[in-house]
């Protein structure tokens, strides 16, 4: 028989996780969904080739020295093997998942910082509205629109937070470990502030010095020899040296840490003292990391190391900069009154909104699994995957990621391809120790004057690498058979 009673008492005992559930659409519908945007080039391929050895069989490189180093593309495809769902309904399950748990480790910690579930609702909502907003000078958002090893990595470090504060050693473990297993690098970063909060409470019997050692394996090898090629493939990331940040980007990076203090001023005064603690570690953490980065990215002999990028480590300051804000708003000003609620999140999500929908002009606000592109590079890729073999190697345009709203070929056409001038510099970056710098270096070189290239100049690409198939943008004249084209590009293949 239907008991109203009970089920409201459910639905009130769970009522938090349902407003998180809320958070979580309503996160989708303002900052969208791109599963084969920018780094998903990168990670994208990795679980793609777990799930079938024989895709990619040149340049691999570019994207499996990434794979190797965590466990996430392990992860992502055990799930996909496990459940039986298609490759993009699960990676977009995945994305809903990591979305929904990080505003639930947001509001966790917001819990433990603030008094009033207004304060506390307002923290979390902040966060969700300003999920795709640019990290300062990192070339990070706080949570990218896609699913990458950083959207488990937010979460896992945020519980991490969480424990550190409530005094929980091994759920603090457990949490870091995940954190390393996912994303080393910036797990090194969420550990280490997490530890400072260890030591801002003053947590003597906490021995930091062995549950640390894990943390620090990525900078073994922190200066391996640099090389010609490497310095070119380095010139491609600006954003590594924070002195050829803009002037905006450098308030954006020194602007939060003041904000800190006048926050910690305020929780002192008002008695709340983890509210003090945690601003306090955050501001220790954020000049840590500035002196780091001043240290590591300016002198010359140090370029290897500039590939650690200590200025990520504002990932984690961005995430707690707008939760903490946003509880002080709902604590002091929105408070109860849902007219000021709308008056601040609905304007701030509409922005976001429009700034997304500007991004990505050619593309649909959320793509959907399963459904049909309408991005003519997108169909141009689908058509590749089912119609030509798993063995193909293409040629495309080297800049093609700045022409398809940054949508990454390897990831959707499931196809090796030479590499680009976009995103494969950058893995490149990351591993000066191996050949990937040079390879990359030599194959752009191969491609390069693209926008002039003859049959002569395809063929020559065949003969060198065995580019068997070329995708060329209208309305480029050429003899090969092209088997597919729409108004925008067309698919030939090199005889």
């Amino acid at each position: 028989m239907f008991n109203s009673s009970r089920i409201l008492a459910v639905v009130r005992a769970n009522l938090a996780y349902i407003y998180l559930a809320l958070l979580t659409a309503g996160v989708l519908l303002v900052h969208g969904y791109h599963p084969g945007i920018e780094d998903a080039e990168i990670y994208v391929p990795g679980i793609k080739r777990i799930l079938d050895p024989s895709l990619y069989p040149f340049g691999a490189e570019f994207f499996l020295n990434h794979a190797r180093l965590t466990l996430f593309a392990q992860t992502i495809a055990a799930s996909i093997r496990l459940s039986h769902l298609s490759f993009d309904v699960a990676v977009f399950i995945w994305y809903l998942g990591c979305t929904f748990l990080t505003l639930l480790a947001c509001w966790r910690l917001s819990v433990e910082l603030f008094r009033e579930s207004c304060a506390r609702w307002a923290a979390v909502t902040m966060v969700a509205a300003v999920f795709t907003i640019p990290v300062a000078g990192t070339a990070l958002y706080i949570e990218d629109q896609y699913l990458t090893s950083r959207s488990i990595v937010i979460f896992t470090i945020l519980f991490a937070t969480c424990s550190a504060l409530k005094q929980q050693k091994r759920w603090w473990m457990f949490w870091s470990v995940i954190a390393l297993c996912i994303h080393p690098l910036m797990a090194v970063f969420g550990i280490s502030f997490t530890l400072i909060l260890w030591w801002k409470h003053g947590n003597s019997s906490f021995d930091s010095a062995p549950l640390l050692m894990p943390a620090v394996w990525p900078f073994i090898d922190l200066l391996p020899a640099s090389s010609k090629a490497y310095e070119s493939a380095l010139a491609t990331r600006p954003y590594f040296f924070i002195l050829q940040w803009q002037w905006y980007e450098w308030l954006g990076a020194l602007a939060p840490l003041v904000l800190f203090l006048l926050i910690a001023r305020l929780a002192e005064t008002r008695s709340q003292p983890k509210l003090a603690v945690l601003s306090r570690a955050l501001v220790i953490y954020g000049f840590f990391y500035l002196v780091a980065a001043l240290v590591l990215t300016i002198p010359a002999r140090f370029e290897t190391a500039a590939r650690f990028q200590p200025m990520r480590s504002l990932h984690l300051v961005y995430i707690m900069l707008f939760l903490l804000g946003g509880g002080i708003l709902g604590e002091y000003i929105l408070r109860r009154q849902v007219w000021r609620w709308i008056a601040l999140f609905l304007p701030l999500c509409a922005l976001m909104f429009f700034a997304q929908c500007q991004l990505l002009p050619a593309t649909p606000h959320i793509e959907w699994p399963d459904v049909a592109p309408q991005n003519d590079w997108i169909r141009v890729f689908e058509w590749i995957r089912t119609n030509t073999p798993a063995d193909a190697l293409f040629a495309i345009d080297p800049q093609h990621m700045t022409k398809d709203d940054q949508h990454g070929f390897r990831a959707i056409a499931e196809r090796s391809r030479l590499a680009d001038a976009v995103k494969d510099s950058g893995a490149a970056t990351m591993f000066p120790e191996t050949t990937a710098a040079v390879d990359w270096l030599e194959q752009l070189n191969a491609q390069s004057g693209w926008d002039h290239f003859r049959e002569k100049d395809f063929r020559n690409l065949k003969s060198v690498y065995g580019v068997s198939w070329v995708v060329l943008q209208k309305p480029v004249a050429i003899g090969f058979p092209c088997p597919y084209e729409n108004p925008t590009l067309r698919v030939c293949r090199i005889d």
